[in-house]
């Protein structure tokens, strides 16, 4: 009587074996939001591609959006890499603005994460 149904089975043998990760590697957009006193919020865009130019987006941005907002270099931010911070709860025009190919950045929508719905 021999056990056969005892064969090893590898759950990461698809990961890619030089760097450890697997096939789908995706960079995400994060639109989140936090809580500040009572009523006030903050909006944080982590994630936008560095290609773009941090500071002409915070400027359309504050201007399309009427409100006040800076950029939290990567030192502050612990490793977030730059994280564009918006005054109030912008998550909604901030995705419609990432997403719009007119006067925004064309980016798709799949690579956006909206949280704190």
């Amino acid at each position: 009587m021999s056990i056969e149904n005892l064969k090893t089975y590898d759950p990461f043998a698809e990961a890619d074996d030089d760097s450890g990760q697997t096939k789908q590697t995706q960079e995400y957009i994060h639109i989140r939001i936090q809580q500040r006193n009572g009523r006030k919020t903050l909006t944080t865009v982590q994630g936008i591609p560095s290609r773009f130019d941090h500071k002409k987006i915070l400027k359309v941005v504050k201007k399309i959006f009427a409100c006040n907002g800076t950029i939290i270099s990567d030192t502050e931010s612990k490793g977030m890499g730059e994280v564009i911070q918006l005054q109030g709860d912008q998550r909604l025009k901030i995705k419609e603005f990432l997403i719009s190919k007119d006067e925004g950045l064309g980016l798709n929508e799949k690579t956006i994460k909206v949280h704190g719905f």
